[in-house]
């Protein structure tokens, strides 16, 4: 799920990528507005409301907008900075890095909601759309920019353009691959409102407040888990394998 990229990553691999972290993204997503009453899983609005403020020459408050932006760029530079200088490591997962360092930001907001009240939003709202940077970096390089998993707007125009091609199969032949497309588009949709809905219900009815955001940080965490642990038995598996046939080859030439 983490570790196939290029030619070895197939449909399967960004489907499992793409519910987790559309999941993890819908979590943060709504526990980011309903605790500080901000969109943090994309910039698009912010950037609406900088021009605006700039417009009316209210510069200072533009600043705020301008932060939040900076901050989901910076996230996204860092992503790959990381992913960049570490890729030559062969041994090293690269996409652990981002990964950590977003399950890292989530618990701290979370655990500092415990033991301190958090009275600056626009710190929270920063570290949010940092980690959402992060996210949304490293999953399009994992998925060669197929995959995007913070913000719908995209995906609805690619979905709406994907499902009007099905009605002209002489233009569009290639079939399997459109509906693979439209396939993985639904999914990213689907689960990032039913990660909406989970983070609604924890952070209102179960009132987990801030809390909710260690769920986020705990399915990530979870994934590169079982992600590392299947490729080591994958790759386990292989290496008995081909020790019994290089066995197999010995024996038969004696």
């Amino acid at each position: 799920m983490f570790r196939h990229q290029g030619k070895s990553r197939t449909l399967k691999h960004n489907l499992q990528i793409a519910t987790v972290l559309s999941f993890v993204a819908g979590i943060v997503n709504v526990t980011g507005f309903l605790s500080i009453k901000q969109l943090t899983t994309n910039v698009t609005g912010h950037f609406a409301l900088f021009i605006y403020d700039v417009a009316n020459f209210k510069f200072w408050r533009g600043t705020i907008y301008f932060l939040y932006i900076f901050s989901f760029l910076f996230g996204s530079f860092l992503s790959s900075f990381l992913i960049e200088k570490f890729r030559a490591n062969k041994k090293l997962n690269v996409f652990v890095l981002p990964t950590t360092i977003e399950c890292l930001v989530l618990i701290s907001i979370a655990l500092s909601s415990n033991v301190m009240k958090l009275e600056s939003f626009d710190t929270i709202a920063c570290l949010l759309l940092f980690a959402m940077g992060l996210q949304n970096s490293y999953v399009t390089k994992i998925s060669n920019a197929i995959v995007r998993t913070t913000h719908l707007t995209g995906l609805f125009t690619d979905l709406g353009i994907e499902i009007s091609q099905l009605f002209f199969p002489k233009l569009h032949p290639n079939r399997e691959k459109l509906k693979s497309n439209i396939q993985l588009r639904v999914y990213i949709i689907l689960f990032f409102f039913a990660g909406g809905l989970v983070g609604g219900f924890l952070y209102s009815k179960m009132e987990f407040k801030l809390n909710t955001l260690i769920v986020g940080a705990a399915i990530l965490l979870s994934s590169l888990f079982y992600d590392d642990i299947r490729y080591r038995l994958i790759k386990a598996r292989r290496k008995y394998s081909q020790k019994k046939i290089a066995k197999h080859k010995h024996a038969f030439r004696r």
